[in-house]
């Protein structure tokens, strides 16, 4: 039997080849840290890690939801502090107005205070229009309509406050128009105006009012359970509901009849921190530049500025029961976010238990092919020297 160098190369090769494929199988254990790069390797052990490897990707997109959430809540807790501090830090409305009922106070100063207090009007409404990211946090269902607009004449002595609110479906934004007018006794309330009430499917101010202040978002996050929804925590927070204290748990338009009624809308909005302040501003303003045929009266300035300090205590309870209200359920939602996060490390240690490849062990193996493989090519440069069968046929 002949051999020749040629079919000694052949042979020689592909156990060079063999050896160069252990070598690279190797380096990309290190390189990838896993064990296996196919299935038929060891099928029990891949499709198990491919079952935690789907739970892991699952708890990750569950963290990347609750952290949005928590954060418009956490918008929605700071914008409610905020409408709290307006009202009761020491240079705050409630201090201005008491500033204001004092006997001694120039008109110049009472113009001030009304410009100040004015300002923290606006301020209250551009806090209800807070927002996060690309929406509004205190729209509810809607994310992409500005919820609030003021406007204040006071020449004409009048305060429009307009709520805009897009339903699901509608093509256009409902809007609804509240109107502060006099009462007669020289205080001042929001009333709807159903003349600059728009809607796309026909419902009137009071129904959109109440369709809005029903929205909610609730979420599972672990807590409650999901056969009972209403244990579950709502996410939302509608700037009508958070001015008037009304709660979206609390709303059911099919009642009969359906709550809450209109007069409660507008006296909650009126007894509001956004309606108090409003109401000081043209009750002072009324007494500065009383309208054609009346007479400033400061007795009557001081006795209404005093019902609205009454009010504005009640006013910073409801606020401050909002804000401990969003405050637990940022906490729950932190809660959440820390456990989603401990079963992510435990999911990333069972996936190395299954299929991930020992690091040193790895190395070593990749070391010892790579000596192989360099020790293979030695052999390989004392087989290259030609014979005579090869130059022979």
């Amino acid at each position: 039997m002949r051999v020749t160098n040629a079919s000694t190369y052949r042979n020689f090769t592909a156990s060079v080849n063999n050896v160069h494929l252990a070598l690279n199988k190797s380096m990309n254990k290190v390189s990838s840290g896993e064990a296996y790069e196919r299935a038929s390797d060891a099928p029990l052990s891949y499709y198990e890690g491919k079952k935690i490897d789907n739970e892991y990707q699952e708890v990750l997109s569950k963290t990347a939801i609750i952290k949005d959430v928590s954060n418009r809540v956490y918008q929605q807790e700071l914008g409610a502090r905020a409408i709290h501090d307006i009202l009761s830090k020491p240079s705050g409305a409630k201090n201005q107005i008491q500033f204001a009922r004092t006997d001694t106070t120039s008109e110049s100063a009472l113009q001030t205070t009304m410009e100040d207090l004015l300002q923290k009007t606006q301020e209250i409404v551009d806090s209800l229009n807070t927002q996060y990211e690309d929406y509004f946090v205190y729209g509810g269902n809607d994310y992409t309509t500005t919820p609030f607009s003021l406007d204040v004449d006071l020449e004409k002595g009048t305060t429009s406050l307009t709520f805009n609110h897009t339903f699901p479906g509608d093509s256009q934004a409902s809007t609804v128009v509240f109107e502060m007018k006099a009462n007669g006794d020289g205080s001042y309330g929001f009333k709807i105006d159903e003349n600059q009430t728009v809607s796309p499917s026909n419902l009137t101010g009071e129904e959109i009012l109440r369709k809005a202040m029903g929205e909610e978002g609730r979420m599972d996050i672990g807590y409650g359970s999901i056969a009972h929804r209403d244990t579950l925590i709502d996410t939302f927070t509608g700037g009508l509901n958070m001015l008037t204290g009304i709660t979206s748990a609390s709303v059911n338009p099919d009642a009969t009849p359906p709550t809450p009624s209109q007069q409660e809308i507008e006296d909650g909005l009126t007894k509001s921190a956004l309606g108090l302040l409003a109401q000081s501003v043209h009750v002072i303003n009324d007494y500065i530049h009383p309208q054609a045929n009346a007479t400033p009266d400061r007795g009557v300035m001081h006795e209404q500025l005093g019902n609205i300090l009454e009010e504005m205590t009640t006013a910073e309870q409801k606020l401050s029961t909002i804000y401990s209200d969003l405050g637990n359920k940022y906490r729950l939602l932190e809660t959440t976010t820390k456990k989603l996060n401990a079963t992510a490390d435990s999911l990333k240690i069972q996936y190395k238990d299954k299929l991930g490849a020992d690091p040193y062990e790895a190395i070593m193996e990749m070391y010892n092919n790579n000596y192989a493989y360099n020790a293979a090519l030695k052999v390989g440069s004392q087989l290259m020297s030609s014979s005579l069968f090869d130059f022979m046929r």
